[in-house]
């Protein structure tokens, strides 16, 4: 049931966000992605617990553009906190203030986003170890290679106003 423009959520809604009620106590807020390259290029700030509304805007997010995407950061949805989510394949992952912590085996690819149009060339790493909290704001270290460590650099970039 979509209820267009009922105030619903007290997270930053946004023109054209759509928030949509699935019964008692499920609420997704689907945000609209952010094409401003101004915008983009700033510098997010340090997450705090009070951004957890923030993570799970980027999972509804995400799951609404799941067939032209495969990541986000908060910055695409206009929050400039440093939080991410990587799809994993079989899950989506949600990071607060992830950090790269090693990486190993510099490639160039090509790379899309959903914020801008077409592909540019990139340098990646094929593993990265990162460090971040999760969703229980409990630290975590985890190690990404290949198509998730892609995925993750990609959108770590974006923390720092990074635009490929």
């Amino acid at each position: 049931m979509d209820v267009g423009d009922a105030d619903f959520c007290r997270c930053g809604r946004m023109p054209g966000d759509r928030f949509f009620a699935f019964g008692k106590g499920m609420k997704t807020m689907v945000k609209q992605i952010v094409r401003d390259v101004f915008f983009l290029g700033q510098k997010s700030e340090p997450a705090t617990k009070e951004d957890l509304q923030v993570g799970r805007d980027l999972q509804d997010t995400l799951n609404a553009n799941r067939h032209r995407c495969v990541g986000m950061a908060a910055n695409m949805i206009g929050v400039k906190k440093n939080i991410i989510i990587v799809n994993m394949g079989v899950f989506d992952l949600v990071m607060f203030n992830p950090v790269i912590v090693s990486k190993n085996g510099l490639y160039e690819t090509e790379e899309g986003c959903l914020s801008l149009e077409g592909v540019r060339k990139t340098d990646r790493y094929k593993e990265i170890e990162v460090e971040y909290i999760d969703l229980n704001w409990k630290k975590q270290r985890i190690k990404l290679k290949d198509w998730p460590a892609q995925i993750a650099q990609h959108e770590i970039d974006h923390l720092s106003g990074k635009i490929i």
